[in-house]
């Protein structure tokens, strides 16, 4: 279903200016799993957001399939926040967590490959050229709407063929995390089972790439995890009883945020001040970003420097897929027991681990 134009208001009619400042509030902040202090912290939390790949609306770029769209302006929405919140993962993955764009200033070699992987052509791992044709299979036509289940299944799929980040991607349904499922592909060589380590014969395969000891050792015989997991959190509206512990998914440090919106508006949420979701919207459109020749990208156009928007949260459609980065076996079994403990103290859970 494409979007009305209402819904596809763009920042291109509106001034940078008119962007309402961030609060100045004693309320703690949360992005993406750290808190802030808005009263003596804001240029570090506008830092921290300004340092999120923005991916937005573009135009004329390459046609999608060689002579499907030019621009995804109207469409895309859904697509660029599920580049962004893979994007965030990726960062995660390969620079950390404290990493911080600054801009003007010559790019890590990890950043740039980042950004290549989603510049909008056809042979980049993540453009919306190749979600926009993964979708196919799932039942999406070029141009067509996406809906955050969607979008989680067709990242799933393209990470497989990204060999450099080597992430393993699950996508949770039926509101469960299976931990076998998820142990059994981050740690694709354990024999589960004899509970004991695969004796492989000749070098192993992972997702259709062979690996040799040093890379096992690199990953510490777990490969860095990309948990997604579709939710429905009420009819219509959001169910109140759920907001309380969707705060909390904003504050475990494996936080990748959140991608849901408006009902056919989709926009990345980061964090929240309050009762005040922060979020990151793809609905402007810019042009499409070309390489230069030495190999660096004109990034400016990829960090969002103006203050980040916000909405209540009693806005937001009930229709998310929240994400989580666990880069360590450690990791998981700390966003685990974090999930425990919102059990024990919630029964607005919407979202069950299960062995």
């Amino acid at each position: 279903m494409l979007q009305s134009p209402l819904a596809t208001l763009t920042y291109d009619t509106l001034r940078f200016g008119e962007f309402e400042d961030f609060p100045e509030t004693p309320e703690p902040v949360w992005i993406l799993g750290k808190q802030f202090n808005a009263l003596k912290e804001k240029d570090e939390i506008l830092s921290d957001i300004t340092s999120r790949m923005w991916f937005t609306y573009r135009k004329n770029f390459q046609p999608i399939g060689g002579t499907g769209p030019t621009s995804d302006t109207g469409w895309g929405c859904m697509l660029r926040c599920g580049q962004m919140i893979l994007a965030e993962a990726l960062i995660r993955r390969h620079l950390g967590r404290d990493w911080r764009w600054v801009r003007g200033q010559r790019q890590r070699e990890e950043y740039i490959s980042i950004l290549n992987a989603f510049i909008d052509k056809k042979d980049s791992y993540y453009s919306i050229h190749q979600i926009a044709q993964m979708g196919v299979g799932e039942g999406k036509s070029i141009g067509q709407w996406y809906g955050p289940n969607t979008v989680a299944q067709v990242l799933k799929k393209l990470a497989v063929f990204d060999k450099w980040s080597r992430l393993a991607v699950h996508v949770a349904m039926d509101n469960t995390v299976v931990i076998e499922e998820i142990s059994k592909l981050c740690m694709p060589w354990l024999d589960f089972e004899r509970g004991a380590c695969a004796e492989p014969e000749g070098p192993l395969e992972i997702n259709g790439c062979l690996e040799g000891a040093c890379a096992l050792a690199e990953e510490a015989l777990w490969k860095p995890l990309v948990l997604l997991i579709p939710l429905r959190l009420g009819l219509s509206d959001i169910n109140e009883a759920y907001i309380e512990t969707l705060k909390q998914c904003f504050m475990m440090p494996q936080s990748l945020g959140v991608i849901g919106g408006k009902p056919n508006s989709a926009h990345y949420f980061i964090g929240f001040v309050g009762e005040e979701l922060i979020y990151l919207d793809p609905h402007t459109t810019q042009p499409a970003v070309e390489l230069c020749e030495s190999g660096q990208i004109q990034d400016d156009s990829y960090h969002c420097q103006h203050p980040p928007c916000r909405m209540h949260i009693c806005e937001l459609d009930p229709s998310i897929a929240a994400g989580f980065f666990c880069q360590t076996e450690d990791d998981f079994d700390d966003w685990c027991a974090h999930i425990r403990k919102v059990s024990l103290h919630s029964v607005a859970v919407f979202f069950w681990l299960c062995r």
